[in-house]
């Protein structure tokens, strides 16, 4: 597991989705996760000293950054998701700022559902209560942009969710382009599922593109 964070943070960082910040959790048992610590990803390897968070705890550990209620809240709100990325991706921030929708304008949009939420506050989450409110916006959708401090995806792997961050900046960047040309339209909701169907398969295959590239 240490591994492929450290995968994930490479990755990451190549994109240009993370700086200095941003952190990676996978779940290593139904109630503990294990995560990046804070520093920036692409500087991580599988020796970093990695932090093991309980869901369950009063406070995190010395070894996690401090917004990692993002992870726990997440993660004890659903737990099907078994990893999950925040970072900040420019395009994505930029149209949350904005008040433009990214909507699934091409396939890969539609990964995200017919429209990524928007998490309208933007202090910095450091407590478990902002936190709980983050989870509960992001209800059950893969990702979520955060007014004016990026954003989260979530996935059944390490990959699929870094994947899937990687699939919001560029969907956010087709959205930019069409705004900036015309009136955005989606494509139709049967479009969408189709494509939904096909997710795992395509997101596996890009996170094996974006190893291989970074």
């Amino acid at each position: 597991m240490n591994a492929e964070l450290a995968d994930a943070g490479r990755v990451l960082a190549a994109a240009g989705l993370v700086t200095a910040f941003g952190h990676v959790s996978a779940r290593l048992t139904a109630d503990r996760l294990l995560m990046t610590p804070p520093v920036p990803l692409g500087t991580l390897t599988p020796g970093a000293p990695y932090a093991e968070i309980p869901l369950n705890g009063a406070g995190l550990p010395t070894n996690a950054p401090r917004e990692a209620w993002i992870h726990v809240e997440i993660a004890r709100a659903r737990p099907g998701v078994h990893a999950i990325c925040r970072a900040q991706p420019p395009t994505a921030t930029a149209l949350a700022s904005a008040g433009v929708p990214i909507l699934p304008l091409h396939g890969q949009g539609a990964f995200l559902g017919p429209e990524v939420p928007v998490f309208d506050d933007a202090v910095l989450v450091r407590d478990r209560a902002r936190g709980r409110a983050l989870a509960e916006r992001l209800a059950d959708a893969p990702a979520l942009v955060m007014r004016g401090n990026g954003a989260v995806t979530v996935g059944a792997s390490v990959g699929e969710a870094v994947a899937l961050m990687w699939v919001l900046e560029a969907s956010a960047r087709m959205n930019a382009t069409a705004a900036a040309s015309g009136t955005p339209t989606p494509i139709t909701p049967a479009e969408q599922q189709a494509w939904r169907a096909v997710r795992t398969e395509l997101t596996d295959r890009i996170w094996s593109h974006l190893r291989e590239s970074s």
